[in-house]
């Protein structure tokens, strides 16, 4: 596909500098672009990059200065935001899936499946299962009995769902994901002739999904020992990430790969979990609460609070242990100089 920069700018309701007539064919890093690319300034520690790339059109905040050596800028608002916007006017066109179930699939007894829902190749869906309108289900995926999918959603291959697993409307999961595994729990038994046995305790309870949610791949969630884990609406989560037993994620909540929260912790609304953070058991992230990337949590984190560490700790008081070697330094360096200066007057 090509784009004059002079169109793009018009989609973008961006203010063009430069040469509009340029042809864009495709996107790119400042740093990897060649000539045809289109790319984004967001960040003044890429000012060098910006001075030195061979993309011939750059997106730029309203208020950008600098050099740029690409043939035209187009000032936006958001230049992050508007390089979002160009991609989906490249992207190709999505795969699309006609209703109807593949041959192969199979479908257990009482299952509802609803108005145009796709059910692909090698895919078992078990009894009492309710599947809304709209649903594309890729190959070799398996939903147990008695879940229920809204409308809209969008499961990719080889995705499992346990048994009585709810999920809302315009769900994405990506291939791997696992719903509905049991959670981690088990019970040391002393028997009376002293031998100890290891006894699982039942996860009953069950894994349920608002609305909007997006999973990564590979990402698992644990059913409930009893009641239910439960993820709220447009929360999106990552690859990788582990959720335990009976974890609540509040409403527009984000979890980045390679988190682990661990059974009964309550994460708030709007809070961000970073990447390879280990989060402890029945803790608290308030709202818009953060726990920055490999980071170790034991403790709660007040709403709107910022922790990082390992243990973690909030970013004020890391930033202050980190400043503390330094101040040490500073300090025997005076008293060294005030002891030197002690001992030439005691000289004199």
């Amino acid at each position: 596909m090509k784009m004059r920069a002079q169109e793009i700018a018009d989609k973008l309701s961006g203010q063009l500098e430069g040469d509009g007539s340029v042809e864009i064919v495709a996107m790119s890093s400042l740093s990897e672009a060649r000539a045809g690319d289109i790319s984004f300034f967001t960040d003044s520690k890429y000012g060098k990059q910006l001075a030195t790339t061979k993309a011939s059109c750059v997106l730029v905040p309203r208020d950008w200065s600098g050099d740029c050596s690409a043939r035209s800028v187009i000032r936006v608002e958001s230049p992050n935001a508007a390089f979002a916007h160009v991609g989906a006017l490249y992207a190709p066109p999505p795969v699309v899936r006609l209703p109807g179930v593949h041959p192969t699939a199979i479908i257990g007894q009482n299952v509802q499946l609803g108005k145009e829902v796709s059910v692909g190749a090698y895919t078992v869906i078990d009894e009492n299962t309710v599947i809304g309108d709209r649903c594309v289900i890729e190959a070799q995926v398996f939903i147990g009995a008695n879940v229920k999918i809204g409308n809209g959603g969008l499961i990719y291959a080889q995705v499992t769902v346990r048994e009585g697993t709810i999920i809302g409307d315009r769900v994405i999961l990506h291939s791997g994901v696992r719903l509905g595994g049991d959670g981690y729990g088990f019970n040391p038994v002393i028997k009376p002739d002293g031998s100890i046995t290891i006894e699982k305790i039942p996860q009953i309870g069950i894994v349920e999904l608002g609305d909007d949610v997006e999973i990564g791949c590979n990402t698992t969630i644990d059913r409930a020992r009893f009641g239910r884990t439960r993820v709220g609406n447009s929360v999106k989560i990552d690859n990788l990430v582990q959720l335990g037993h009976n974890v609540q994620v509040g409403d527009y909540s984000g979890i980045i790969a390679q988190a682990g929260v661990a059974g009964s912790t309550h994460i708030g609304q709007g809070c961000i979990i970073w990447a390879q953070a280990g989060i402890s058991g029945h803790l608290t992230i308030g709202d818009r609460g953060q726990v920055g990337p490999a980071s170790g949590l034991s403790k709660d984190v007040p709403p709107g609070e910022f922790y990082l560490g390992l243990p973690a700790v909030p970013r004020r008081e890391l930033g202050a242990q980190l400043l503390l070697p330094r101040t040490v330094d500073k300090l025997k360096a005076r008293v060294a100089a005030l002891e030197a200066k002690l001992s030439q007057l005691d000289a004199q």
